[in-house]
Parts: C-alpha cells; structure tokens; sequence
C-alpha cells in the first residue's frame, strides 16, 4: 500500500511543480511587459501607476517563484494564499491592463494605421 500511495504523491508533486512552474512564467512575462512600457501609458488608458503594477508584479513573480523551487526541496513551502493571489494579480495584469496600454507602446514611425 505505501508503494501505490508514494506513486500518487509522486504524480501529484509533478502537477503541483508544474502549475508553480506555469505560474512563474506567467508572472514574469506580465513583468517584462510591463517594464517595456512607458509610465504614461498606463494612466492614458485609464489604469494605475507603471510604478504601482511593477511593485504588483515584482512580488507576484517572487511569490511564485518561491512555490516552483519549494518543490526542488528549497522554499518557503506549499503554493499558499500568495501564490494565489499572485496568479490572480498577473492574470488581471495579462487579460485588462495589457491590452489597454499595448497601444501606448511608443517608438517610432507611427502613421494613421499604425507603424509603418
């Protein structure tokens, strides 16, 4: 019995590191996106601070950072309520404030339609 329940935990730690893995990736793309944008976007679509998201989004990529190394047998335990919150935070970022400040990008040779 203890054989087939080790096996289990096995599979189980695998999806957990997995989605701690993904949740990582996830916060540090909304990070790097949100550090290649000019501070004014954000407040000209109407979304708070580059300084405010880039606080957000910092401790959202540590959080779930710690969560993918705890299953490498160092950090600071289970995926917890700030992990969560922390996937949370960087799917907000991801689905609303991205889109929004994605037309404020800058650089040059901007015509009518768009670059060019």
């Amino acid at each position: 019995m203890g054989e087939s329940m080790f096996g289990l935990y096995g599979i189980l730690d695998i999806v957990f590191w997995l989605l701690s893995v993904g949740a990582f990736v996830l916060s540090g793309w909304a990070l790097v996106h949100a550090l290649r944008i000019p501070a004014g976007a954000f407040p000209a679509a109407g979304k708070q601070t580059k300084r405010l998201w880039l606080i957000i989004l910092g401790l959202a990529t540590l959080f779930t950072f710690a969560a993918a190394i705890n299953y490498l047998g160092m950090g600071m335990g289970l995926p917890n309520i700030f992990t969560i919150a922390a996937v949370i935070a960087a799917g907000i970022y991801l689905a609303d404030v991205k889109p929004a400040v994605n037309d404020y990008r800058g650089g040059g040779n901007q015509g009518p339609y768009g670059p060019w």
